[in-house]
């Protein structure tokens, strides 16, 4: 048996959907009786909740059997409260079925499902359902779908094979020269969303589905299969023995029982490893154990704790972008005498299954904040507290959610520094497009900070709700990057980053030009003809934007809208009151705009950032053993980092100065005096005795522009090879393939630097855990190539030789690491990190990527590793 498609069903609310899956199980045998919705019987609406509503509000999974083709049917709720569900199911379904109902043609919500489908690239079929109660033709409900939805909307129900032809050029050549389109290239512009074919039919009759199955049994999805075992998470649920049920597409390989799965989450780190202790295969409330499930198919897990929807298993990085998001929160009254702590964590656990259920805890007035997406939601959601865990609630005090952004970008600085503690972090806050969501980032060198520091401060931004300063709402559509930070080695503790991290978040908050926005819904309503301009005045008042209405007959017309979701809570019973009931409005969330009235609603919600204690953007700092309190616009004259437009304005400055300027370490007469004594007081002074001289280096024989430079006035590179390998993003990559190459690399690289300078170059490499080993200089091409011996480091032969050439030659440093650089200090010898020389070996050959790119294309006739293995055996050769 072939297996086939998984096949996703969506469509508005009372769309005629779950009677379509209905259908197609039964005609295919799954079922022997057709459940009805208004029966309370169907196969996939299986919790009591949907029962009662009539409503789909759980995606369920079925499997059937057409044409000797096994095919997996996901039915998703129609509801608008309920729209994050079937935005996750996107993300696993090869092709989705769009039900529209033909009587009441494109709703808002069913734009709403396409603007879903259109960004997840999921290819569509539409079904027209109830075909049996239209009026009108199969060309008008063709025409309306055209002008609302796409213009490559063809009809299946006849096919009509020149219109589909037009979709595509190689199609139409095709048809042109044979008369007909082959059904693979039909399949191909479909899996391309060139193409939408379109159904007609009656689903509660039977009608037009036999077609649609015909279809859907032959559709090749062509899915990238991979070799590597790879799945995704869609959905976590659990059965009624509590027991956590984790819903995956396996996108690669094959899943077995007992097998080690790898979690993925938070751009690719990785969260845990767990075990797949069942495989079960779902089909409505039933299902079957299985011994492994194979690329494409859909199954059950259990054993894993932490997977949540979005994530990525094994070879699947995972997927956690949402577009939809709730436009509403409330405040959830729990029955009296119930512990807080205790119905937090159940909410905790409802929050696992639906991830839009966002649940707030604020710790200063005791009380919990739901955010949510409509009405319906939250009866269903105190419905599920009372039968799942036997929690009475209720709620009050609904509002808007707003959000706030930032028109510009600004750095955030934030210190703490009370006694035995000490961090100081800064952040870059981006502006982004509306509803891009929080990003974050970290723009630092490990040689200013170590990778741990970097990634707690990327954890404390991720692990909380940040509040805006204007009405104290969620933060949204900005990029946060760690651009600088400050550890001590002794007294900062993971604590001390935190606080650190929130305050200059807030600080920078402070110091940016924030917005207020507001959720905007788009309204889809059917009214009696006699109420339109009213209902058009009262939305144009309300701060909407009402369409050009149309004309449905029988004294109906249709209006479409856009208003504010604090317009849209009241306007729907206002509706039902003005047109005595027969009036109808559904709503679906379209984005997040600047509020029209945002002084009138920052002056009622009042709220003060500086009095926010949980969210503070002042500073602590210390001075005579006892911290204090540096207020948030005064931070930047004690903060001990500069920020990011000082680093900026210094690094152009020495970019426009000369090649020795640019090459001189840029510190004053002071700061150097303070070096050198910061290192006679760590090390003491440096004995001649103490040191072992370096290698004896082979003479260099002057090229005709250097012999003219005295001796004295030459200068001496020293190049810590590793630190420059690994701090240069030129050659990340190739140093993660092959070190060997990238050595190679950055040696021709200083080559070519060396005969373009005139500057005498020592490159160093670090090899004192090398065993065995006795350390090699040798000469490639015009610079040396140092290798250290075992248990010297790098570090060891830098001091030795800048101690060495102190007072003869002028020495320079090339390297990111602190304790080297003091080294050459106490030495006398210059210093550059190695991005400073990034910037002066880029002045001097141009393009480092097109070098780079050359050397590659004419490898070198004999490899670093060649000349070290050769050292080292003429060495043993002679010791022997």
């Amino acid at each position: 048996m072939r297996q086939g498609p998984v096949i996703g069903l969506a469509a508005h609310v009372d769309a005629g959907k779950t009677t379509l899956s209905e259908s197609m199980l039964f005609l295919s045998g799954a079922v022997r009786r057709q459940g009805r919705v208004d029966h309370g019987d169907a196969f996939l609406d299986t919790e009591p909740l949907e029962k009662e509503r009539g409503i789909t509000i759980f995606s369920k999974e079925a499997r059937l059997t057409w044409n000797k083709t096994a095919l997996t049917l996901v039915d998703t709720p129609g509801h608008t409260d309920f729209s994050g569900e079937t935005e996750r199911a996107l993300s696993i379904m090869d092709l989705a079925v769009l039900v529209i109902s033909a009587p009441d043609g494109v709703q808002a919500h069913t734009r709403t499902l396409w603007h879903l489908m259109q960004e997840s690239r999921v290819p569509v079929v539409l079904f027209v359902n109830k075909t049996d109660r239209f009026d009108g033709s199969r060309d008008e409900l063709l025409a309306s779908l055209s002008s609302l939805l796409s213009d490559r909307i063809v009809s299946f129900s006849p096919f009509n094979p020149e219109k589909a032809a037009l979709c595509d050029e190689e199609a139409l050549d095709t048809y042109l020269r044979e008369g007909d389109i082959p059904p693979h290239r039909l399949h191909a512009l479909v899996r391309e969303r060139k193409l939408f074919p379109c159904f007609f039919g009656s689903a509660l009759r039977n009608e037009g589905v036999s077609e649609l199955l015909d279809f859907l049994a032959t559709y090749d999805p062509r899915r990238p299969i991979r070799p590597a075992f790879g799945a995704r998470v869609y959905k976590i649920a659990r059965d009624p023995q509590g027991v956590r049920l984790t819903f995956l597409k396996i996108t690669g390989g094959v899943l077995k029982t007992r097998d080690a799965l790898t979690l993925w989450r938070d751009r690719g780190d990785p969260a845990l490893a767990e075990k797949a202790s069942e495989i079960r295969m779902y089909s409505g409330a039933r299902f079957t154990p299985a011994p492994q499930a194979a690329a494409g198919e859909l199954c059950c897990v259990t054993g894993l704790s932490r997977a949540l929807p979005g994530d990525g298993i094994g070879a699947d990085p995972g997927e956690n972008r949402a577009l939809l998001q709730p436009c509403y929160s409330c405040r959830l009254v729990p029955e009296r005498g119930a512990d807080l702590h205790r119905v937090l964590d159940c909410l905790r656990v409802l929050e696992e299954e639906e991830p839009l259920l966002q649940t707030e805890y604020v710790e200063a007035r005791r009380e919990i904040r739901v955010h949510s997406m409509g009405d319906v939601y939250l009866e269903v959601l105190r419905r599920r507290m009372q039968d799942r865990f036997g929690i009475a609630v209720s709620f009050a005090d609904s509002s808007v959610l707003y959000r706030e952004t930032i028109l510009d970008t600004v750095e955030g600085v934030g210190h703490y520094e009370p006694l035995r503690h000490y961090a100081e972090v800064h952040l870059l806050l981006s502006p982004l497009p509306r509803g891009s969501g929080l990003f974050f980032d970290s723009a630092v060198s490990t040689d200013d900070l170590a990778l741990n520091w970097q990634r707690l401060i990327l954890t404390h931004l991720q692990e909380k709700t940040h509040a805006g300063v204007l009405t104290g709402s969620p933060i949204t559509d900005m990029k946060i990057t760690l651009v600088a930070g400050r550890a001590h080695l002794k007294h900062t503790e993971g604590g001390d980053f935190r606080q650190a991290t929130y305050r200059a978040l807030r600080q920078g908050l402070m110091k940016a030009r924030s917005v207020l926005l507001e959720p905007v819904l788009s309204l889809d309503l059917t009214i009696p003809s006699e109420h339109l301009g009213r209902v058009m005045n009262d939305l144009t008042l309300a701060g909407g934007q009402p369409d050009v209405p149309t004309d449905l007959g029988n004294g109906l017309s249709r209006l479409t809208a856009s208003a504010p979701a604090a317009a849209c809570a009241a306007f729907g019973r206002q509706l039902g009151t003005l047109t005595r009931g027969q009036g109808r409005m559904s709503s679906a969330f379209l984005a997040y705009e600047p509020c029209s009235d945002s002084e009138r609603i920052i002056a009622a919600r009042g709220y003060d950032p500086l009095r926010d204690v949980l969210n503070s953007p002042d500073s602590v700092f210390c001075s005579h053993g006892a911290g204090y309190i540096v207020p948030w616009n005064e931070v930047e004259q004690h903060m001990h980092l500069p920020l990011l437009e000082t680093r900026e304005s210094q690094q152009e400055t020495a970019s426009v100065s000369t090649p020795r300027a640019l090459s001189s370490y840029g510190g004053t007469a002071e700061e150097d005096e303070t070096l050198r004594r910061i290192f006679e007081r760590t090390y003491g002074p440096v004995r001649s005795a103490q040191l072992m001289r370096p290698p004896a280096l082979e003479p260099e024989k002057a090229s005709p522009e250097t012999a003219a430079v005295p001796p004295t006035e030459r200068e001496i590179l020293l190049v810590d090879g590793y630190n420059v390998l690994y701090a240069w993003e030129e050659w990340q990559d190739m140093v993660r393939d092959s070190l060997e190459a990238a050595r190679t690399q950055l040696m021709d690289l200083m080559c070519n630097y060396a005969g373009a300078t005139g500057k005498d170059v020592i490159l160093v490499f670090d090899a004192y855990r090398v065993h065995p080993n006795q350390g090699t200089a040798e000469r490639y091409h015009n610079i040396f190539v140092i290798y250290t011996r075992e248990t010297q480091t790098a570090d060891a032969f830098i001091e030795q030789a800048t101690y060495l050439a102190r007072g003869s030659r002028r020495v320079r440093v090339i390297t990111s690491d602190q304790p080297e650089q003091l080294i050459a200090a106490g030495n006398a010898a210059m210093r550059t990190s190695a991005r400073e020389f990034r910037r002066e070996v880029a002045g001097v050959q141009g393009s480092i990527a097109a070098l780079l790119e050359e050397n590659n294309r004419r490898r070198p006739d004999r490899s670093v590793e060649q000349a070290y293995k050769s050292a080292w055996k003429k060495k043993t050769e002679a010791s022997s």
